[in-house]
């Protein structure tokens, strides 16, 4: 029997019986949705745990690294993970994987440049797909695997790009005409005392290919490329003073979109004053943007981790309403929160349940999603009220999370020693 479906009560009904939704019934048993989860890491522990603890999914979840799936399983004590060890890498590997165990749908929470081969086997194995690069290539690979699909291809979910472009989509709608497209997020730390005022919230090659790739605007309703860590401004959020700068990736397909109706449209990473200063020393005045690896090393032995942290989203939309010239925001704080009893920081919150509503929405109605699908093809209010997305409530506070640190009992996000 295969490991992805143990104990005998999850075996595929295949075609036969499908109904609408998520879980459906075979005889006298539950059939739950199994989805490949790969990589382990920060974000996939948690989408793993998010689709698990559902009811609805029963995850397959994949790494490399020895143990480290089997790691994450335990700490999560849920049935409905089976940890696997799988280089998604060797593409023969992952085929064979694929053939066996027959998920339905992949997740790739892997570092962006291994998203291509994981798409081009999901469209060959008629999966779905769904990855959380914000590498702009790398979207446009795999929507050229896309075209023609019976699946859908969702890239670019998560967090920024993904629930930004969904935010700003529902405000423009609001408007008669668009003057301007302001996309604004951060993840930060809640109590920075370091030279960079940064912690370390995710993927650090992701951060690095944010800070020194070109980035896509529309600039008096041209599309063009800026560059990062340029187009530095000042932002107030809450009668608190932050700054924004250029960062690639973050506009994902939004102004392909709406790029005929605004004028201007951009996106800026959000940071405490004085941070893109220190990054520019290190990247441009060092010349460690062309020396990655080294810039890699640098940020993580100098720069600790934390749960302690808190995401902004920002989306500002100018435009006109019944003749008249208005704006309207989407601003919002999340903090890390408890799940499965344990807590995970609000860039892991955000990032796992930006891209778990949207998985959520697609296999609920398969049929209405096929090919490339844009973030912005989804409603914020669905978004909102889906199971996972509700993550993003307004109104939370760090209070969970200072006294869970004061008691020591954040937990262990992983348990070494799995089955």
């Amino acid at each position: 029997m295969a490991l992805g479906v143990p104990h005998g009560h999850n075996a595929r009904p295949g075609a036969a019986g499908a109904a609408p939704a998520e879980v459906q019934r075979w005889g006298d048993r539950l059939y739950m949705k199994p989805i490949l989860v790969l990589g382990a890491g920060k974000i996939g522990s948690l989408v793993a745990g998010l689709l698990a603890e559902s009811g609805s999914y029963r995850v397959q979840l994949a790494d490399a690294a020895e143990d480290t799936a089997a790691d994450v399983a335990s700490a999560h004590k849920l049935e409905t993970i089976d940890p696997f060890v799988l280089d998604a890498t060797d593409e023969e590997a992952l085929r064979a994987h694929v053939a066996e165990h027959e998920p339905v749908a992949v997740v790739s929470s892997m570092p962006y440049y291994c998203n291509v081969l994981v798409a081009q086997v999901a469209r060959d194995t008629g999966l779905h797909y769904f990855d959380l690069t914000e590498d702009v290539t790398v979207t446009a690979a795999v929507r050229k695997l896309a075209a023609g699909a019976r699946t859908a291809f969702a890239p670019q979910c998560g967090l920024a790009p993904g629930f930004i472009s969904i935010a700003a989509s529902e405000l423009i709608q609001h408007f008669d005409t668009v003057r301007s497209v302001k996309l604004r997020v951060g993840a930060l730390p809640q109590h920075p005392n370091n030279v960079l005022k940064y912690s370390l919230t995710w993927s650090t090659d992701g951060l690095i290919n944010e800070y020194g790739n070109l980035c896509n605007a529309i600039v008096d309703s041209e599309e063009v490329d800026v560059l990062p860590l340029e187009g530095l401004e000042e932002i107030e959020i809450d009668g608190k003073l932050y700054e924004a700068f250029n960062t690639s990736g973050g506009l994902g397909s939004l102004a392909e979109s709406y790029g005929n109706r605004a004028t201007n449209m951009n996106y800026k990473t959000i940071r405490y004053p004085g941070h893109c200063e220190q990054m520019r020393l290190l990247m441009n005045g060092l010349r460690l943007n062309h020396d990655r690896p080294t810039l890699k090393r640098v940020l993580e032995n100098a720069i600790p981790q934390t749960l302690q942290d808190v995401v902004i989203v920002y989306a500002a939309v100018t435009g006109t309403q019944d003749g008249e010239l208005r704006e309207e925001n989407y601003v919002n704080k999340v903090y890390p929160q408890v799940v499965a009893g344990r807590l995970w920081s609000a860039i892991q919150i955000t990032t796992a349940a930006g891209i778990c509503s949207v998985l959520d929405l697609v296999l609920r109605e398969p049929e209405a999603y096929r090919g490339f699908v844009a973030q912005e093809r989804f409603k914020l209010p669905h978004i909102l009220s889906n199971r996972f997305g509700r993550y993003y409530a307004h109104g939370g506070t760090n209070q969970r999370s200072a006294e869970l640190v004061a008691r020591g009992e954040t937990g262990h996000q992983r348990v070494h020693g799995g089955n």
